[in-house]
């Protein structure tokens, strides 16, 4: 598929997303990306139905009643999308890895993006920084980030989120929407993105694949790690090995989605073999608490 086709695609998906989301919300959601573009104005006390994640707990622990804090819209809004182009992202099945959704969602929600007047940037991060495009507006903007990322070859095979979210916060003065795209097949990421989520409206996007979690035995053989580029020799048959595998695999996702909630960050996760489109309906519907 050619740049002019992968953009085709991802325009049809981004009307599909949009015509989805009008009829059934009913016409009443202000942007597939509200809930951000918001910035502080004052506090009042809280009513029934107000979203929990806005009470403002400090003035709250005073002891004069429950407060949340009220917005108003700020002019212009930033999407910044954080997309991890390690090695670990380079599985699945051909046309359909972990890094193929990953750019064509980031693709996808650009277009939604540029199409309500943010400013859409991105960085594609490994252990360093191997694309920047800076916030800017427009189709042709959304253009460019959809070429960039399907024409990249990272030059290195590593991981380091932890970097990649602190290089992120640098680059950004202002509340933004930030969408983190990754397997998460890292450690030590969890105070970068606890940070992150305090200063902005963060979403992350979990991309997995199922030969990661159900590992076959099938005795001894070579398994390649794309990241360090070696070859290990593993005796999948050895009592417990899958059991391990997938209890280990079941436990990192847990953890990710338990820090995820415990900073009132939104999390999604995706599988290779899922339609990422109606997942991303899913994601917007929650975001405008429907």
């Amino acid at each position: 598929m050619d740049l002019r086709e992968t953009i085709q695609k991802l325009r049809n998906y981004e009307i599909k997303i949009r015509k989805a989301l009008n009829t059934q919300m009913q016409g009443d959601y202000h942007s597939v990306f509200k809930g951000s573009g918001l910035e502080f104005n004052d506090v009042r006390e809280y009513q029934y139905g107000d979203d929990v994640r806005t009470i403002d707990w400090n003035v709250s622990a005073k002891g004069h009643g429950t407060f949340v804090k009220t917005f108003k819209e700020e002019k212009e809004q930033t999407v910044f999308f954080l997309l991890d182009v390690s090695a670990s992202q380079e599985v699945g099945k051909f046309g359909a890895k972990k890094l193929d959704m990953c750019k064509e969602i980031c693709g996808v929600l650009a277009l939604s993006a540029v199409k309500e007047g943010s400013q859409v940037g991105v960085i594609a991060y490994s252990n360093k920084r191997e694309s920047y495009i800076k916030p800017g507006k427009g189709m042709q903007q959304a253009y460019r980030i959809i070429a960039e990322l399907f024409g990249m070859k990272p030059q290195s095979t590593q991981t380091d989120l932890n970097a990649g979210i602190y290089f992120t916060m640098n680059m950004l003065k202002r509340k933004s929407i930030i969408i983190i795209l990754s397997d998460f097949i890292d450690k030590d990421y969890d105070q970068a993105l606890k940070t992150l989520s305090k200063q902005h409206d963060v979403v992350v996007i979990h991309l997995m694949d199922k030969r990661e979690r159900d590992f076959p035995s099938l005795g001894i053989m070579p398994l390649f790690d794309p990241e360090q580029k070696k070859t290990y020799w593993i005796n999948t048959s050895l009592p417990g090995f899958t059991k391990n595998v997938k209890q280990q695999f079941v436990q990192n996702q847990k953890h990710l989605e338990d820090l995820c909630k415990k900073q009132r960050t939104n999390y999604l996760a995706i599988n290779t073999t899922d339609d990422y489109v109606a997942a991303l309906i899913r994601l917007f519907k929650i975001r405008n608490g429907k």
